[in-house]
């Protein structure tokens, strides 16, 4: 059991798809192995604790492991809560690790489904457009990052075009700087691709395309902040979609006729897309390693935690979510399993990572929000 344990660990995490196929899949079972090892602790402990030594030092070794998909930091758990949000604040603005006149950076990063656009996507309510931007432009965040970003042109003659000139909503609108990275302009001049808005002036931007500019690709920012003389970069992602449809999912999991018709084609999909995530992931590390200033890192991995993409990020910098949050702070708001954490926030070395929080009482689109606060360490 330890041994399949450590095999999956170092094969899911450390060889890419591209390399080897079947890593992405070993990866999958790291949190089974995880579980079937707590419970043989579990069932030990009331039989012969010698025995149960062995197992609970292999969960004890795999613990990081373990907070990677599940953290329990109890203490931290008022960054659940919404009214400790303040509190949070206020006893960060006191932290002795703190650099002199800098405050804390708060994050908001999401993934917006074009604002829900299309009629099919808003047909469960058709407020959801105006509620998401609404929403978003009264956030008190310093800085967001958008995915699947979308803005209608001025002049628009569409019925909802004002609605859609959402750059000016997050931009001045709300006392912002913004930066758009377009990867795709419509006929009628609409933009869709990735968006920062930030409270603080922005210094620097650039883009980073995987090959080609699309939808999946990155972006960056240099603003001015958050203390006086203070620079740091953020970067924006979203990497390669996974794919997989969910109706495809249901239908492969409800039966043995379902998985025969849709179980292998999702499995070659979802190997694609582990491949070109890799790959996409080894992309964004040479920029991160580039960086003369503090890196923050937010965006939708489109992976879970013990995938090779993950891994690759976490080994460079913090995850968020991982080092202070409790459950499985599952950002994925869909028809599958509430378990999935695709949505992450990263921060350098420099960071202190304050709080951390999954927005679900925002569903306006397919991805919730994900909030979170830092503090940047004295030098």
């Amino acid at each position: 059991m330890l041994i399949g344990l450590w095999l999956s660990i170092l094969l899911g995490e450390r060889v890419p798809a591209g390399t080897w196929s079947l890593a992405p899949l070993v990866a999958l079972t790291v949190p089974l192995w995880l579980v079937l090892l707590a419970l043989v602790v579990g069932y030990w402990l009331r039989r012969s604790w010698r025995v149960a030594l062995l197992p609970a030092a292999g969960l004890l070794l795999a613990w990081g492991q373990v907070e990677r998909g599940l953290p329990l930091h109890v203490f931290r758990a008022s960054s659940l809560v919404p009214g400790a949000w303040q509190a949070d604040s206020a006893a960060a603005l006191s932290t002795k690790h703190q650099a002199p006149g800098t405050k804390p950076l708060r994050l908001l990063s999401a993934n917006v489904r074009i604002f829900n656009v299309y009629p099919q996507l808003r047909k469960l309510d058709p407020t959801a457009p105006a509620k998401a931007i609404a929403w978003l432009a009264a956030s008190p965040a310093d800085v967001l990052c958008l995915q699947e970003f979308y803005q209608e042109p001025a002049g628009t003659h569409s019925r909802d075009g004002e609605l859609y000139r959402v750059a000016d909503r997050l931009g001045p609108g709300s006392g912002r700087h913004g930066f758009v990275s377009k990867s795709l302009v419509n006929s009628a001049g609409a933009e869709f691709g990735l968006a920062i808005f930030s409270r603080y002036p922005i210094v620097g931007r650039g883009e980073i395309s995987f090959g080609r500019l699309t939808q999946n690709h990155a972006m960056w920012v240099d603003v001015a902040g958050p203390g006086r003389g203070d620079t740091v970069r953020i970067f924006n992602t979203h990497l390669q979609s996974m794919s997989l449809d969910e109706g495809d999912i249901v239908a492969a999991g409800s039966s043995r006729t379902g998985f025969r018709r849709k179980g292998r084609g999702l499995l070659r999909r979802f190997v694609r897309g582990a491949a070109v995530r890799a790959w996409q992931a080894d992309t964004l590390v040479a920029n991160l390693r580039r960086s003369p200033y503090p890196v923050l890192l937010a965006g939708d991995l489109n992976d879970l935690p013990y995938s090779y993409a993950y891994s690759q990020l976490a080994n460079e910098l913090q995850n968020a979510w991982a080092t202070v949050g409790f459950g499985p702070g599952n950002t994925y708001h869909g028809r599958l399993p509430p378990l999935l954490r695709i949505d992450q926030q990263f921060a350098g070395p420099r960071w202190q990572v304050l709080s951390c929080r999954v927005h679900t009482e925002i569903p306006y689109a397919d991805h919730y929000p994900v909030e979170g606060l830092y503090a940047l360490r004295k030098k």
